[in-house]
């Protein structure tokens, strides 16, 4: 943008002459003169300002500096938020796999159903730098069986009627990933795809999920609703329910959170021997998001 010239600021005038004598006017405060537009250098510094000021921050901490919110990203490039100083993992940069020619994107007006045209199993979160991958969740061909997906479950009982019920909604596939980390922290993520969003809003999320499972974890028995995560992380398009295991846990803490994203159910569940840490685990979620949205 070319500069403005800068303003030109009159001469004062000469002074007047003497006026006679007069009766002293009541005091009155002394008018502030008009500084006319600033210097040249504070106009530049107040540019450079303004332009630092609008730079996009990925992570703004809140809150005691645990709790964090992504700002919303271009959907063809989801950076892999690398500074671990504050406990975030260095995950690999992040693309969206493309989608068939003349597909539409799962939020598009379009796509009323939430289809997700492009590959399930390229939509998966990938694992830090430094993980170990989970291997027995890659399952046959990139897909997981339902009854592998179910484990996660602790009671009998649950199991069967989420099995039952994942039947009569027509769920179609199951893709999943996991890893564990150098601190023990063991990440699992799964996608359940339907036909359409409202059957995974209607028939999972609202009902079972949207503040905490209908379905205890195992390892899990006393869970709240997470309501720390910073709202601004919410990803548009992408409902979240994020839950956290209270006091007293057992040996491991767990963190789960359900997204409905389209027509795919997604679960993230993370558990670490002592405590899990929020950060990783709120920036885990928020990357998926992103990957489904």
């Amino acid at each position: 943008m070319t500069e403005q010239p800068q303003s030109l600021v009159p001469a004062p005038p000469t002074e007047p002459p003497a006026a006679p004598d007069v009766p002293a006017a009541p005091d009155v405060p002394e008018a502030v003169a008009d500084p006319g537009p600033p210097p040249r250098k504070d106009r530049r510094v107040l540019r450079a300002a303004l332009r630092w000021t609008a730079a996009v921050v990925v992570f703004a901490v809140a809150g005691a500096g645990t709790a964090y919110g992504i700002t919303r990203m271009e959907r063809t490039d989801v950076p892999g938020l690398a500074t671990a100083s504050d406990g975030r993992w260095d995950y690999p940069e992040l693309t969206k796999p493309p989608l068939p020619a003349g597909s539409p994107g799962p939020q598009a007006e379009s796509n009323p159903a939430g289809t997700h045209h492009a590959d399930l199993r390229a939509l998966l979160l990938p694992a830090p730098a430094g993980a170990e991958e989970n291997k027995a969740l890659r399952g046959e061909d990139g897909w997981l069986a339902t009854d592998d997906f179910l484990e996660e479950y602790a009671e009998d009982d649950d199991r069967d009627t989420f099995r039952q019920e994942l039947v009569d909604a027509g769920l179609r596939h199951i893709a999943a990933r996991g890893w564990t980390t150098g601190d023990g922290t063991r990440t699992r993520i799964y996608l359940l795809r339907f036909d359409t969003a409202a059957v995974v809003e209607d028939a999972f999320f609202k009902p079972h999920f949207s503040y905490t499972s209908a379905y205890s974890v195992k390892g899990a028995d006393f869970t709240d609703n997470d309501e720390s995560f910073p709202v601004e992380s919410e990803v548009a398009g992408v409902q979240r329910s994020a839950q956290v295991e209270t006091e007293p846990y057992g040996e491991e803490q767990d963190r789960q959170a359900y997204l409905a994203a389209g027509d795919v159910l997604a679960v993230v569940l993370q558990s670490r021997k002592g405590t899990a840490p929020a950060v990783p685990f709120r920036q885990t979620v928020v990357l998926q998001s992103q990957l489904l949205g």
